[in-house]
């Protein structure tokens, strides 16, 4: 089974910190995060698409699944 890189492992320890596993969108410097790893988060199951944002239904929002707990433990 893979490994989260560094990168995915960042954005993933983001969501223990948010009610329900919410994912951020955005970094700490205000980037939006980049859909490469958002799609290879939730390709790999540690992500799942949570809702749709009416007013900006290009941007997925995102939660950490049980399987993306497991991965940063």
């Amino acid at each position: 089974m893979e490994k989260p890189s560094k990168i995915q492992l960042n954005w993933l320890k983001k969501g223990l910190r948010q009610a329900g596993g919410k994912l951020p969108l955005f970094d700490s410097n205000g980037q939006k995060i980049s859909a490469q790893t958002v799609n290879s988060c939730i390709k790999n199951g540690w992500a799942e698409p949570w809702f749709l944002n009416p007013i900006k239904p290009d941007w997925l929002v995102c939660k950490l699944t049980k399987l993306g707990r497991e991965k940063i433990n």
